[in-house]
């Protein structure tokens, strides 16, 4: 083997080790090389010691080969690897592909950041070469991320300064009653509200706008904390709450503090309690929807990460167009309330972001969002392999039953109707409502009327999204989300389609409840609640074992009970209306259970875990045979 540029061969004609040495490295006396040389790449120094060019990095890659040896020959061990899984000649570490235990790419966002980090942030290469002692300098190697985080959160504290600036300049033109504001808020209010009030149906989509931005937020809020705290995410759950609580604590503070009356329009179509500046639906929903977008941004594929972020910027739009549309709020009201929400959410995002700084991890781009090292824990079912196997055919079996299903429906319910008169079923659907109501008086009233709220729609919509919502964090699949679906718009559909077709008058008695659309037969209150809670009992039992399980069972049974008996009380429903809602629910509940096997998952989860738990024992004995 020949020597490099200036190498040297040693006393027996070799070069030390058998490594080809570069640029000026010369061996001592001994035949050693200088502390200061490099061995070429993946060559051997002295005695067969592998340089750092052969030796292998986090990922399990091999070096370029230029990590500094010692004089010994040995490999520096500060060496760092480069993100595309080698070490290059500087050893440094690029930041973008290191994986983990099982092989997965992970962002380097989640380590610390300076000493025994095995990578910085990006751009971190080629700043903290060794010196000529092989040494590094702790400060040069945090010197880039510094940099990017100072940046990047001063460009942020200057937006929350501004947001905060324009909001005070807004609030002392509102206090002075600047005269082209106030021509503007006041005439642009009577336009709008003559304009909209002779339109009913687009009163009913604004009202449905508005909606969003109302009470929902709070419950969307409590709900997206539930399923952080579920996936162990507890950081993205603070950040939640307390971007949250504090748009609550200003809204009515600031409201106070101002004093403004709401706008008094010729035609009012809605009505808001409390002053006008700023709008709390635009302050409120800036908060809360930009936060949820911050924290689920990771869990969006990049290309669409354009999408949502102009879908929430839309909806915050529109909510805000809203309120001045109903004629509660003015223009700057509006305005106001963004720039307060702006100005709070990018206060919270910034303090959370020192959080992080102060753990070790990176700024991450607004565009990530707050944790992108958290999206898979944050995607809904990131392991599930298929929802159902065959599609095709799961669907038209699932027509085919609905129509038998109603078949079945119809048949019963004309028989019940109209040709069971000298029957026992006749003479309860006769009894029963009349002694319910010889029985009623102002309490029972009450207490009726809240017990059949629990089977309306709105109820049992609410309840389904919460236990979809839940269910989708904690066991992390589609296939129980979808066997619930189906379970509730083929109710929905088959209650329909045999009300309309059976058309059964209520029972002859005083009737509580007044101008419901649909005849008596069945029930769809009494239906909905069994179909709701028998599914949800259905889901749960198949995976846990915990005893908070069996609490899904009672509710099974007991909200039913509640449910039929507020609508007997109440004269709306006839016993055989309480069969045919439970036919409904055992034909289609048992139809979709054989069709769509929604705990087919859950089945193959714990046979998994059996087999672990036995390949454990076996191990356990084998170490104790005795």
């Amino acid at each position: 083997m020949t020597d490099d540029t200036d190498g040297r061969l040693d006393t027996d004609g070799r070069v030390d080790g058998g490594a080809c040495v570069d640029g000026g490295a010369r061996p001592d006396r001994d035949g050693r090389l200088d502390g200061s040389a490099r061995s070429d790449g993946g060559a051997r120094s002295d005695g067969g010691a592998r340089s750092d060019g052969g030796a292998r990095s986090d990922g399990g890659a091999r070096s370029d080969g230029g990590a500094g040896t010692d004089r010994d020959g040995r490999v520096d061990g500060d060496a760092r690897t480069h993100g595309d899984g080698h070490a290059h000649g500087d050893g440094h570490a690029d930041s973008d592909s290191r994986t983990d235990r099982g092989g997965d790419p992970r962002a380097d966002d989640a380590r610390p950041y300076g000493k025994g980090r095995p990578s910085g942030d990006r751009g971190l290469g080629g700043d903290a070469s060794p010196d000529r002692h092989g040494r590094r300098d702790g400060d040069q190697v945090e010197a880039r991320p510094l940099e990017h985080f100072t940046a990047r959160s001063l460009a942020g504290l200057a937006a929350v300064v501004a947001a905060g600036i324009a909001f005070g300049v807004l609030l002392a033109l509102v206090r002075f009653r600047f005269g082209p504001l106030y021509d503007l808020d006041h005439g642009v209010a009577a336009s709008v509200n003559g304009y909209v009030a002779g339109h009913e149906g687009l009163l009913g989509l604004i009202r449905f706008v508005t909606g969003i931005g109302g009470p929902l937020k709070v419950w969307v809020v409590v709900l997206a904390v539930a399923v952080l705290l579920i996936r162990r995410r507890f950081r993205l759950a603070v950040f939640l709450v307390v971007a949250g609580l504090g748009a609550l604590a200003l809204d009515p503070t600031i409201k106070l503090l101002v004093g403004r009356l709401r706008p008094v329009v010729d035609v009012p179509v809605a009505h808001a309690p409390g002053n006008s500046f700023p709008s709390g639906h635009a302050l409120g929903s800036f908060v809360v929807y930009g936060a949820l977008l911050l924290v689920f941004l990771p869990a969006v594929p990049k290309r669409w990460r354009p999408v949502a972020i102009t879908g929430v910027a839309t909806l915050v739009l529109l909510i805000g167009v809203s309120r001045i549309a109903l004629g509660v709020h003015f223009v700057s009201d509006v305005l106001a309330g963004w720039l307060l929400g702006a100005a709070w959410l990018g206060a919270t995002l910034y303090a959370f972001r020192l959080w992080r700084r102060e753990d070790g991890r990176r700024a991450p781009k607004i565009t990530e969002g707050l944790e992108p090292e958290a999206a898979g824990d944050l995607q809904p079912a990131p392991d599930e392999r298929a929802v159902l196997p065959h599609p095709w055919v799961e669907t038209a079996e699932v027509l085919v039953g609905w129509v038998l299903v109603l078949g079945a429906l119809f048949g019963f319910g004309m028989y019940a109707s109209y040709h069971a008169d000298g029957t026992l079923l006749a003479t309860l659907d006769t009894a029963v409502p009349r002694w319910f109501a010889e029985h009623r008086n102002p309490t029972l009233d009450g207490w009726s009327h809240w017990a059949s709220k629990a089977g309306d729609t709105h109820t049992i919509l609410a309840v389904s999204l919460v236990f979809c919502t839940l269910v989708l964090a904690r066991w992390r699949q589609w296939r129980p989300i979808l066997f619930l679906t189906l379970v509730m718009v083929g109710e929905l559909t088959l209650f329909l389609a045999s009300a309309a077709a059976v058309n059964r008058p209520r029972p002859d008695v005083p009737h509580l409840d007044q101008n419901l659309p649909t005849s008596s037969f069945p029930s769809g209150h009494i239906a909905a609640t069994i179909c709701l809670w028998t599914t949800i009992a259905l889901i749960v039992l198949a995976r846990t074992d915990r005893w908070w399980r069996w609490l899904t069972v009672v509710a099974a049974v007991v909200m039913p009970l509640i449910v039929t008996t507020s609508r007997f009380y109440r004269g709306m429903h006839h016993p055989s209306d309480l069969l045919g809602a439970i036919l409904l629910t055992a034909l289609w509940v048992g139809l979709l259970y054989v069709v769509v096997k929604p705990n087919a998952e859950a089945a193959a989860s714990h046979a998994d875990d059996d087999l672990q738990h036995q390949d454990r024992g076996v191990r356990r004995l084998a170490r104790h045979p005795s």
